[in-house]
């Protein structure tokens, strides 16, 4: 087992830091090990494999919602969400602040994408917020984390990925998701409300009172965020109420994030094509990458790997909180060098005997992944969001790494919150019965 182990290990280094696609990496790591270890023929389980990853009704969802977050990511939405929102928080302590937070979460959570939720929504803030005197840390801070939000927040294209490997339901998974969202939008506001009261206010870093605005000008700014609203609630509520499955919300949300975007005068034949094939080019990407997943699953399950390294694991008598927090250090060490999906891929093909072994909800633990792959995303070196952010203001990676970290800490704690009350995540999946 442990030549096996490093072998493996040794071999899918090998490939993605030569920088071999993600999927061949994957693909080329199972076909060593079948070839090596193994006493079965690698390519007819490559073609079923290929065959059985490919046709699920279920993964018919994950290009409908990325065509819809591309649609809305030209629809000019964040515009319209920060003339909504700032008027409402100028007596906030953080004040404009908060605007990253809850923009990037409702931006999220129609989008599904945190990079394109950091560079829509900062595109817009940051600029406003650096010119209006606030500490340019936060700013940073505060989106390059709540913009992660769109791997938690449903509709999720992590939780379908998920749902997809595992066989879990999705309309579950984004269920699931709704609690552990609010938690993390509300751990960050609860820490911006904090500093700005004990150290941004006294050290004149949380801006300036804004001119106050009649009641009927806010009003008016909020009705703006009425077409959002409805998305978000009409795919939810139809998805929960069981009018509906995620592949059928999610081609209802396409046909509104069009009358959204051509009600914002963002929506013409440039813009469709553009966002079609920009969905097109993600969803082949992440369907190649769930079938070379798919074959090194079964590779390594032929090899008999997964089962003797959850055999190995459990005789060591760690508990689960004891295996949560080894996951948790493991699993972070990846995120510094893999993407979101192929590390939820990898994941699930390597370690899911040992976590239905060690009795952990399966629903439970897809939420979980999501939270360690969104820390990844604030994670040098290949921390998505960070190179964003980076493109946007030229800062170097150390300081916009630093200006994050707290609330890299704060997810750590949601993982905590989330592990002492799972009820957080399994309520509404529960209720759906």
């Amino acid at each position: 087992m442990l030549t096996l182990t490093l072998v493996t290990i040794l071999a899918l280094a090998l490939l993605l830091g030569g920088g071999v696609w993600i999927a061949f990496a994957l693909l080329g790591t199972g076909w060593i090990a079948l070839t090596f270890f193994g006493s079965f023929e690698p390519g007819p389980i490559l073609a079923s494999d290929f065959w059985g990853a490919s046709y699920g009704w279920d993964l018919t969802a994950l290009p409908m919602f990325v065509w819809m977050g591309e649609i809305l990511f030209r629809s000019g939405l964040a515009d319209n969400m920060f003339r909504a929102l700032a008027p409402w928080l100028n007596r906030l302590p953080g004040r404009l602040l908060h605007s990253n937070i809850i923009g990037s979460g409702l931006f999220a959570a129609v989008c599904g994408s945190s990079a394109a939720t950091c560079a829509t929504v900062g595109k817009m803030t940051l600029p406003e917020l650096e010119r209006r005197g606030y500490d340019g840390n936060l700013a940073i801070g505060t989106l390059a984390s709540a913009s992660t939000l769109g791997l938690l927040i449903p509709p999720s294209i992590m939780m379908i990925v998920y749902g997809v490997v595992t066989e879990q339901s999705i309309s579950r998974l984004f269920m699931a998701g709704i609690g552990p969202g609010l938690l993390l939008l509300g751990l960050f506001m609860t820490y911006l409300i904090g500093w700005s009261l004990l150290i941004g206010n006294r050290q004149q870093r949380a801006g300036q009172a804004e001119a106050r605005m009649p009641l009927i000008s806010k009003i008016r700014n909020s009705a703006q965020l009425i077409p959002l609203l409805v998305l978000i609630g009409g795919i939810l509520g139809s998805i929960y109420g069981g009018l509906a499955s995620p592949t059928e919300a999610a081609a209802v949300g396409v046909v509104l994030s069009m009358l959204i975007a051509r009600g914002n005068g963002h929506f013409n034949k440039a813009i469709f094509l553009d966002s079609l094939f920009a969905a097109l080019r993600t969803a082949c990407m992440i369907a190649f990458i769930i079938a070379g997943a798919s074959f090194l699953s079964s590779a390594l399950s032929f090899t008999q790997l997964p089962m003797q390294l959850a055999n190995a694991i459990t005789e060591m008598g760690l508990s689960p909180t004891m295996l949560l927090v080894v996951l948790t250090l493991f699993l972070l060490v990846l995120g510094c060098f893999l993407d979101g999906i192929s590390l939820i891929l990898l994941v699930t093909s390597i370690i899911m005997p040992l976590i239905e072994g060690a009795g952990i909800d399966l629903i439970w633990f897809g939420i979980y992944l999501v939270i360690v792959v969104e820390m990844s995303q604030i994670t040098p070196p290949v921390g998505f969001n960070l190179f964003v952010i980076q493109g946007l203001i030229g800062k170097d990676i150390i300081t916009i790494t630093r200006a994050t970290l707290p609330f890299f800490l704060l997810m750590i704690l949601a993982v905590v919150f989330l592990h002492l009350f799972p009820e957080i995540v399994l309520y509404l999946p529960q209720a759906m019965n």
